[in-house]
């Protein structure tokens, strides 16, 4: 009983407080303050590639979840013709992915700090409830990096994305940029326009991360068909520190909820 109370009043509060700096560390990876001005945030850039072909190159700037320029050249196979296209100046795309995991964390943050050093925990049902919605919030978290939106065809062609760029996007060409695990993915769709002669079956290609060539879709009275699909990526270094300091918080409330287990079991079964 005096191990128990223990660990309800000192373990789990180091053990607390262990996950608060941990996920503080998180939360400002995701802030990336710039040196020196507070509240402002650096800009990176990164290089795009894939280890198949140069059809497509690039350069990304992220600020904090904000693309704030991407200056794509995409060399078309039909006849070699090279395509450059930037985002406007005035536009910037928000990253929906990094801002909802920012904010999982903000809460898991949120839910430990509203459990001080004063607070006296009384039972171990109370720690393994506040570990389970900690858990939850860090698996939304790192669910939100690891599994991109499924999008159809037509979500991805009536995009804002699609109206970001100068020169404007060729009605034959469509982009959709993802996050995936530490990777900031951007896909490029090549089309050819299916005329009514057309003898092929039409089936419109539902929702999915990634289309393949062969995919149809309807979008503004056409009928389109994916010729051929580029994806290039970027490593982001501090997606890739938040992912493991995710995984060490929900290890660290997970070896807490087992000690507690261990005790709550041993007081349940306990001969009187």
């Amino acid at each position: 009983e005096e191990e128990f109370k223990w660990l309800l009043q000192e373990e789990v509060h180091a053990v607390l407080k262990q996950l608060q700096d941990i996920l503080k560390e998180a939360s400002q990876r995701f802030a990336l303050p710039a040196g020196g001005s507070a509240g402002a945030v650096k800009q990176q850039n990164f290089a795009l590639s894939t280890s198949g072909t140069d059809q497509v190159k690039g350069v990304l700037t992220l600020q904090g979840d904000a693309l704030c320029q991407a200056d794509v050249n995409l060399k078309m196979p039909r006849n070699n013709q090279l395509l450059h296209f930037a985002f406007r100046e005035d536009k910037q795309w928000k990253l929906q992915q990094i801002q909802d995991a920012r904010n999982h964390v903000n809460q898991a943050i949120y839910l430990l700090m509203n459990r001080d050093v004063n607070y006296q925990f009384k039972t171990g049902s109370e720690v393994l409830k506040l570990m389970d919605a900690v858990m939850l919030q860090l698996s939304r978290a790192r669910n939100r990096l690891t599994t991109p939106a499924t999008l159809t065809l037509p979500e991805i062609a009536s995009s804002g994305l699609t109206k970001m760029f100068t020169p404007a996007l060729p009605p034959d060409i469509l982009v959709n940029f993802y996050i995936n695990l530490n990777k900031l993915c951007l896909t490029v769709y090549q089309l050819h326009v299916l005329q009514p002669s057309t003898t092929k079956n039409f089936k419109p290609a539902g929702g999915s991360i990634l289309h393949n060539p062969g995919a149809m879709f309807e979008f503004g009275n056409q009928r389109y068909e994916v010729s051929h699909v580029h994806k290039v990526e970027c490593v982001i270094p501090w997606l890739n520190d938040a992912l493991v300091f995710f995984t060490v918080s929900l290890q660290l409330c997970q070896q807490l909820k087992d000690k507690i287990s261990v005790f709550s079991s041993y007081w349940n079964y306990r001969p009187y």
